[in-house]
């Protein structure tokens, strides 16, 4: 079976959360077992008792994040959501505990150990429960950027930024009025955000209704993955434009620019702190995404990029009259990408 990007990255999250769990619950166990018990059975009782405890929350917080049922859950007011996830914690929290007492100790005791276990347990669940929400409030690239203060001194980098725009949105808004077009702006990032997951970028920030995408350098030379994004959109909309015709009575389309230069990168904010990207190739990227409204093609590609990494296969670019971009020297080169 063929696995996208998305699903073996919730393996790598499932996996690298169970095993920390398991090392930890093993330590904690040897620390606060009885006396009497072997060192053999503490590990053991640790590492089940953590793998009962973080299989099911973990499979919930992955699952919670694609559409279905679950995901249903995450449009509850931010209160009834936390005490939903809560009470699930618990349930789960205690049934992994009196489970491991069941089938590996002689005898079941809400003694001691049981209460510093279930304190262990419920700090350790929170913990990881902050940490998904604020990954999936920053982005987990932002998050480890901010955690580990990689960008608190600014520094240049060479990154790739892909602007995606929905056409007619001010047409959409008036038709479906704020409420509903707001319910079709976000259907549609999600499709945007898995095409990125898809495609090994980062989604840097929601403006209106445009959304920006960024890469790496590296990343984003490797494969051409920034080239193939706009396209990876257009096949996941086009696999739901049976949901956004029931629900909407239209399916949304877009343009696209995508550009490759040096920026500088930094912390930026004091009540609010965000990693802010500053220079001309932002402003470039955003030149390039008018040319496309203007020339009205999909997805425009500036000569900076091309000339650095291989077209995806199925992508062909057609040369187009170079632009001038204010506060750039020279022209700009610009390609328009279509399908093959």
């Amino acid at each position: 079976m063929i696995q996208s990007r998305r699903d073996r990255r919730d393996w790598r999250v499932f996996w690298v959360v169970n095993i920390v769990s398991a090392i930890g619950g093993a330590i904690f166990s040897l620390r606060v077992s009885p006396p009497d018990q072997t060192l053999m059975m503490s590990i053991a009782q640790g590492i089940a008792t953590a793998l009962f405890i973080a299989t099911p929350i973990v499979t919930f917080e992955l699952r919670s994040s694609r559409p279905g049922m679950l995901h249903r859950l995450r449009r509850l007011p931010l209160t009834v959501y936390f005490l939903v996830r809560l009470a699930l914690y618990l349930v789960v929290i205690v049934g992994g505990l009196a489970l491991t007492r069941v089938l590996l100790s002689p005898q079941f005791q809400f003694d001691h150990t049981f209460r510093m276990s279930l304190v262990f347990a419920v700090i350790t669940s929170v913990g990881f429960n902050l940490v998904f929400e604020l990954g999936g409030l920053l982005g987990f690239g932002t998050l480890k950027n901010l955690l580990t203060g990689r960008y608190v001194q600014p520094q240049q980098e060479l990154r790739a930024f892909l602007l995606i725009d929905m056409r007619d949105s001010t047409g959409m808004a008036e038709r479906l009025g704020p409420i509903r077009f707001h319910e079709l702006l976000n259907d549609f990032f999600r499709d945007v955000s898995a095409a990125v997951l898809e495609c090994e970028g980062e989604i840097h920030k929601y403006v209106g209704d445009e959304a920006i995408v960024t890469w790496e350098g590296g990343t984003a030379l490797s494969d051409g993955e920034c080239l193939r994004c706009p396209f990876v959109v257009q096949d996941l909309i086009e696999r739901h434009e049976k949901h956004y015709l029931q629900r909407y009575g239209a399916v949304p389309a877009f343009r696209a620019a995508v550009h490759y230069g040096e920026i500088v990168a930094g912390e930026i904010g004091d009540v609010r702190r965000e990693i802010a990207y500053v220079g001309d190739t932002l402003n470039s990227a955003a030149r390039l995404l008018d040319a496309a409204k203007e020339l009205k093609r999909d997805v425009l590609a500036s000569a900076d990029l091309l000339g650095q990494t291989a077209l995806p296969e199925g992508i062909t670019a057609e040369k187009l009259p170079t632009l001038n971009v204010r506060g750039r020297a020279q022209p700009l080169g610009v390609s328009a990408l279509v399908r093959a």
